[in-house]
């Protein structure tokens, strides 16, 4: 599964980078979505791979903290991407004649290390927190990787002012562009709904439906771990953990493939350059 993750989301990217008339805003986003994506999978499968490729279940306490930090970052990323995917599809469906001046390269260029320097600040704060806190000396995660729940159960000392932070800002940093992406949703279906053409609606429909489902494929697997209790760890929330951090990278680029047509026609003259350079 994480050979396909790699792979296919690979391929995305070279396929959009290198066929011209993809160079448009919203498969530049898809194209970064598809980076974060191999990181994302690549900050905790690797590791558990090797776990179990050894029969150790070690990981030191840097790594540790450097684990969590990433994987709260491309979590972060992956969500504002999202978000700013939904405004893509938000300008061009409902405010079609603004498209280029909204989404003009400059926004595109520069929104990315924005969002990237923005979402450094939630996974820095945990980060910094968590190396002040103290553990045991023996301590063992009940989970695949260091989750900051289940790193916070873990310890020995006072972690109130942790958990404040981490439902304060943690709900405010992934509920926002949740919000931002369903308030696009009714709206953009509000649009469609008014069209008088059934074919238009249709057109209109199909364009915005990979980027829905990719959204409902994240936020789904997302919360199915963390609206859950976190006082205990079981193998459900392991499951859990494992779908989302395996199950979107796998399934967002063959969305994408599957409902976009400049997207399969892109993959067949990368696939069909690939076999003629191989003879």
């Amino acid at each position: 599964m994480y050979l396909i993750a790699v792979v296919v989301n690979i391929l995305i990217i070279v396929a959009i980078s290198s066929t011209t008339n993809l160079h448009t805003p919203m498969y530049f986003f898809i194209d970064t979505l598809s980076s974060v994506d191999i990181c994302f999978t690549s900050v905790t499968v690797p590791k558990m791979l090797l776990n179990i490729q050894t029969q150790s279940q070690a990981i030191p306490y840097v790594a540790c903290l450097t684990q969590m930090y990433f994987l709260i970052l491309f979590l972060e990323l992956d969500n504002v991407l999202l978000a700013v995917m939904a405004y893509d599809r938000f300008v061009a469906i409902c405010h079609p004649l603004h498209y280029a001046r909204n989404m003009s390269p400059q926004f595109c260029i520069t929104s990315v290390p924005v969002a990237l320097v923005v979402t450094n600040i939630y996974p820095l704060i945990h980060t910094v927190l968590m190396s002040t806190l103290s553990f045991c000396t023996s301590v063992r995660i009940h989970h695949i990787c260091c989750e900051l729940y289940a790193l916070l159960k873990l310890s020995c000392s006072d972690i109130c002012f942790s958990e404040l932070v981490v439902y304060t800002v943690g709900s405010f940093l992934f509920v926002t562009p949740f919000v931002f992406i369903s308030a696009s949703c009714m709206r953009i279906f509000s649009v469609i709904l008014r069209l008088r053409s059934s074919q238009d609606k249709l057109k209109a429909f199909t364009n915005c439906s990979p980027h829905l489902a990719v959204v409902s494929l994240f936020y789904g697997t997302l919360f199915g771990v963390y609206l859950l209790p976190s006082s205990s760890y079981t193998a459900k929330d392991t499951v859990a953990t494992v779908l989302y951090a395996v199950v979107p990278p796998i399934f967002n680029p063959f969305i994408y493939i599957l409902r976009k047509k400049d997207m399969k026609g892109a993959l067949r003259s990368l696939l069909g350059w690939r076999r003629r350079f191989s003879q």
